[in-house]
């Protein structure tokens, strides 16, 4: 209702903006995000709640699928974002974020269901070599185990499309950029981190157990 979103505009500027003005003055100077995060349009996410990171602590991608076109990409703004975060802000982190009950995995799964919506038909196109693969597999016979399944690949896929770019794989190669593969799950609030080393997503913690380079 636009009601609520015009009140909630009217809380901020006088609940929120006003005690913290300082703050945001200081965010008029530039920005220098700690992470590009790449995560779904889905109103259910939320990058900031989920982090619990400040405004000017994340450069953020959102679509459907949460996914970036390998490069080079005729059109669509995930490109240029992911450069502009990479080249210019320096960011030293990009996390791929997936999650749970995903429409966007549930249509690559089942095409069809984006029949009268061209647009997002194209768009999953991009996924369509994950969802024919885990279609495909015999030991997923349920609905709910499929979707895990292609969320999970899909942020892979993902991850190996970013490093298309040359300005990733230049900043990886200075040992200036780090890449990550996460699924939120929304029912528990658990995040599980794709852990390459052994091909899986495992929780978060455990996938950090090392350490993270700040």
């Amino acid at each position: 209702m636009m009601e609520n979103l015009i009140a909630g505009i009217n809380r901020f500027q006088n609940k929120v903006h006003a005690p913290r003005s300082a703050e945001f003055e200081k965010l008029a100077d530039g920005q220098e995000p700690w992470a590009l995060f790449i995560t779904c349009s889905d109103s259910r996410i939320d990058p900031n709640l989920l982090t619990q990171t400040k405004p000017g602590e994340l450069f953020v991608i959102r679509n459907a699928g949460n996914m970036v076109p390998a490069f080079p990409t005729p059109g669509g703004g995930e490109g240029g974002t992911l450069e502009f975060a990479v080249a210019v802000l320096g960011v030293p982190h990009i996390i791929v974020c997936g999650h749970s009950d995903c429409g966007a995995m549930k249509a690559a799964l089942s095409p069809e269901a984006a029949a009268t919506m061209p647009s997002l038909k194209q768009w999953i196109e991009l996924t369509r070599e994950t969802a024919t693969e885990v279609n495909a597999r015999t030991d997923l016979a349920a609905q709910p185990e499929r979707l895990t399944a292609v969320t999970e690949r899909n942020v892979v896929a993902q991850l190996d499309n970013l490093r298309t770019y040359p300005c990733v794989t230049k900043a990886i190669a200075a040992g200036d950029l780090e890449l990550h593969g996460w699924v939120y799950d929304f029912t528990n609030g658990e995040v599980r981190a794709y852990a390459e080393s052994t091909g899986s997503f495992v929780p978060l913690a455990e996938a950090y157990q090392g350490g993270v380079r700040a």
